[in-house]
């Protein structure tokens, strides 16, 4: 997957909004209502850069290539046969063990 960022990578500051000009044609300059572009943006603090590099890093790790793994059918049969021989031989240690403790005198 391709993404192309609108900025570049080294830049760290938000661009200063720019300033409207004057109507000419206006006959008053009287304060007009405040905008969104008229206020003055504080610049980018280390929390705030910390922050953003941190989502980049998430959206970045979140979007890798992951290897696909073949799905193999499972031979459950098998499974439960190596399972149940296991427990055979498990059963067959332990009696085993009980009849040579039941045969070896105490010392």
């Amino acid at each position: 997957m391709t993404t192309t960022l609108s900025t570049t990578a080294g830049r760290h500051d938000r661009p200063l909004p720019s300033q409207p000009e004057p109507d000419p044609h206006s006959g008053s300059e009287s304060a007009s209502p405040s905008t969104p572009t008229d206020r003055h943006l504080r610049p980018l603090g280390r929390v705030d850069r910390l922050a953003l590099h941190l989502g980049v890093a998430l959206i970045r790790w979140g979007r890798r290539p992951r290897v696909q793994r073949p799905v193999a059918a499972v031979d459950w049969e098998a499974v439960r046969l190596v399972r149940e021989e296991r427990e055979r031989a498990l059963e067959r240690q332990h009696a085993d063990l009980l009849r040579y403790r039941m045969t070896t005198p105490y010392r």
